[in-house]
C-alpha cells in the first residue's frame, strides 16, 4: 500500500486521461509496460507484473556501475527494468516503468541498439523516451531506457551496461523498491 496522498503511476495515468477528456476503454491486467493509443494520438501507459514464470527466457549480462557483471535469465515479454528488478540487478526505475524519469537508463551494444531501432515505428525512439534521456547521467549514443525495451528471444547473450550514476530528483536520497 502506498503512503497517504501518493498514487501509483497507473492511477496517475487514469486521472490524466480523465482530465484530458478521454475515456479509458480497458485496463490491461498482468501485462508488461505497454500503451494504448486514444484519439488525437494520446497514449496511456500501463504497467503490471509481466509474463509469468513459464515464459521462455534468454540470458543477459548486466555490466554494473562498478564494472562487475551480473548474468540473469530474463523472461521474453518483460521489460529490461522488470527483469532487473525481478533478479536483483541495481536498476532504479523511480517512475515504476512509465517513461517519466531516466533512472532506468542503460547503454546497449551498437548491434543491439540498431536491431531495436530497426523494429521501432519510424525507426526512431519515441519523443517521450528522447525527452527523458535528455536528463540521463552519462548519456551515450546507444543509450535507452530499460522500461522501454521489451526482452525478445533475439537478445539472448546481450550485454547491457548500467551508467556509473543516475539522476533521481528526490532530495532525501529515497530509492524506490519494486512492489
Amino acid at each position: 500500500m502506498l503512503p497517504r496522498g501518493v498514487i501509483s503511476a497507473a492511477r496517475a495515468a487514469q486521472i490524466g486521461c480523465k482530465r484530458s477528456g478521454f475515456k479509458l476503454s480497458s485496463v490491461f491486467a498482468n501485462t508488461c509496460v505497454s500503451s494504448q493509443t486514444l484519439g488525437n494520438n494520446k497514449q496511456i501507459r500501463w504497467h503490471g507484473d509481466g509474463p509469468g514464470p513459464d515464459a521462455p527466457t534468454v540470458q543477459l549480462t548486466f555490466v554494473n556501475p562498478d564494472d562487475s557483471e551480473t548474468k540473469i535469465s530474463a523472461r521474453v515479454g518483460e521489460t529490461l527494468l522488470q527483469s532487473a528488478h525481478r533478479t536483483g540487478v541495481e536498476m532504479e526505475g523511480a517512475c515504476e516503468g512509465v517513461c517519466a524519469c531516466s533512472t532506468c537508463h542503460v547503454i546497449l551494444e551498437q548491434d543491439m541498439y540498431d536491431d531495436l531501432l530497426d523494429k521501432m515505428e519510424d525507426e526512431a525512439l519515441s519523443e517521450d523516451e528522447e525527452d527523458m534521456l535528455d536528463m540521463a547521467f552519462g548519456l551515450e549514443q546507444t543509450s535507452r531506457l530499460g522500461c522501454q525495451i521489451t526482452v525478445t528471444e533475439g537478445m539472448d547473450g546481450a550485454v547491457i551496461s548500467l551508467p556509473k550514476a543516475t539522476r533521481n530528483f528526490y532530495v532525501d536520497g529515497h530509492k524506490p523498491t519494486p512492489h
